[in-house]
């Protein structure tokens, strides 16, 4: 009797989007150190800054800081890499991150670090640009979704490593500090030993905020409150924490907790958003915030585990509702203006990002602890009752016209001119690859 013919079993790592990442690892992996580096940095700052007496207003000001950095490393960094190259540009980046950590650790005043923060966010901004804009050069619009899932799964394995490498040392050394700068410097390893090729940089249309908003109120206003809470969640988080009385210890898990809700509910909130009106996904994420920011404030005077487990919620509003409402503002955009409103929004972002430390540092100073819940509680609930309003104004978008949703991992940058600008040259150029086909296919062969 003959038999079956063996059914090959399918192998993982031969999907094209795994393939697509192979081919792209030494990116993935930069990323990850990168937001690795990233993350230990913000929570080290907070408790160290705590342990030396900082002032809650002086803590907010280093941080936001980091955002006005960031604000002129978005608008700068795309005309550096014209001129010198991804290679040189990143090269540059993690030399100045690297410095700017070292210098953080032997000068410890608000000034000397609210400077250095500045270098900090630029350094950043430089970075993320070019390996983001790399990475999504390198696939295809078939396979960018899937690869974007990897990115977000090796994200969010960076940013809750670095909180949890809080534990490595003691904050009031240099030995968590020196391994920040260790984290940076290791991840321009892979990167610059790439035998990749360059993206081509190619300049974008033009789009301005006023105009950005009027398309789109609620995406505007959600991105802007969104890089708020951010800014305020992993710029004062850590010293919310130690201020309810947290050791250091717990305060790396508290962080770490964070970002666990936030992944955990990123892609089943994202699903619904695309099968129902995304406003009424944004409505129900603010309010939920509202209220669970507000249960937050009894559990903060219990001390422990219950400040601990308050932290599953916390991460959650300000991490899915910015990719909410990049994926609501594409919606009622034109397809030729999605670069320039990706630039704008990244710029409304980080203005958003730039505010919420100092607001929640002058909050705390006035309210004592309670204060950083209950602005992230006004925050929520204000975005909320503002996406209430714009449901009555404006009739709802046809399912099938809505956009895809893809979340966005913490840094607090997001899609940046950079990638924004490989997006349209990747598909212009497969644009022209596949009419070149239709054309050799409907070209008589005029051969002998």
């Amino acid at each position: 009797m003959a038999r079956r013919p063996r059914i090959p079993t399918p192998n993982p790592a031969d999907s094209p989007v795994m393939v697509a990442a192979g081919s792209v690892w030494a990116l993935l992996a930069g990323m990850g150190l990168l937001l690795m580096g990233n993350a230990l940095q913000y929570s080290l700052l907070g408790v160290r800054a705590s342990n030396e007496g900082f002032s809650s207003t002086a803590t907010g000001v280093v941080m936001s800081a980091y955002f006005v950095g960031f604000l002129f490393g978005s608008i700068g960094t795309v005309r550096a890499v014209r001129r010198v190259g991804h290679l040189r540009v990143f090269a540059a980046a993690a030399a100045l991150a690297s410095i700017a950590i070292l210098i953080q650790s032997q000068f410890v005043t608000p000034t000397v670090w609210a400077v250095t923060r500045i270098g900090t966010g630029i350094a950043y901004a430089a970075a993320y640009i070019v390996t983001e804009s790399w990475l999504n050069d390198r696939v295809t619009n078939e396979h960018r979704g899937g690869l974007l899932g990897v990115y977000m799964i090796v994200s969010f394995i960076g940013m809750g490593g670095g909180q949890l490498l809080l534990n490595a040392g003691d904050p009031d050394s240099s030995t968590l500090f020196i391994l920040v700068s260790v984290l940076i410097s290791s991840a321009a390893i892979p990167i610059l030993l790439s035998v990749l090729p360059q993206p081509a940089m190619e300049q974008p249309a033009r789009l301005g905020p006023l105009e950005m908003f009027r398309q789109s109120p609620l995406g505007t206003t959600g991105c802007m409150t969104s890089g708020m809470l951010q800014g305020a969640l992993f710029g004062m988080g850590a010293v919310y924490a130690r201020a309810a009385g947290l050791s250091v210890a717990e305060t790396s898990v508290f962080m770490f907790t964070t970002i666990l809700g936030a992944a955990l509910v990123q892609y089943p909130v994202g699903k619904l958003s695309d099968r129902i009106d995304r406003r009424r996904v944004i409505t129900a994420v603010a309010l939920f915030g509202a209220v669970a920011y507000a249960a937050a404030v009894p559990a903060g005077h219990l001390g422990g585990m219950w400040v601990i487990g308050s932290a599953i919620v916390f991460g959650i509003p300000p991490l899915t509702l910015y990719s909410l409402s990049i994926a609501y503002a594409n919606d009622h955009i034109e397809q030729s203006q999605r670069v320039a409103a990706s630039s704008v929004l990244n710029l409304v972002f980080a203005f958003g990002a730039l505010l919420g430390p100092s607001i929640a540092g002058g909050v705390m100073d006035l309210l004592g602890p309670d204060g950083f819940p209950w602005l992230l509680a006004a925050g929520t609930l204000g975005l909320g009752l503002f996406a209430i309003v714009r449901m009555r104004m404006r009739p709802p978008l046809p399912l099938e016209e809505q956009s895809a949703y893809a979340p966005m991992p913490q840094r607090t940058a997001w899609l940046t001119d950079a990638w924004e600008e490989s997006v349209a040259a990747a598909d212009a150029r497969q644009g022209e690859s596949a009419t070149g086909d239709r054309r050799a296919r409907t070209t008589p062969d005029s051969s002998p």
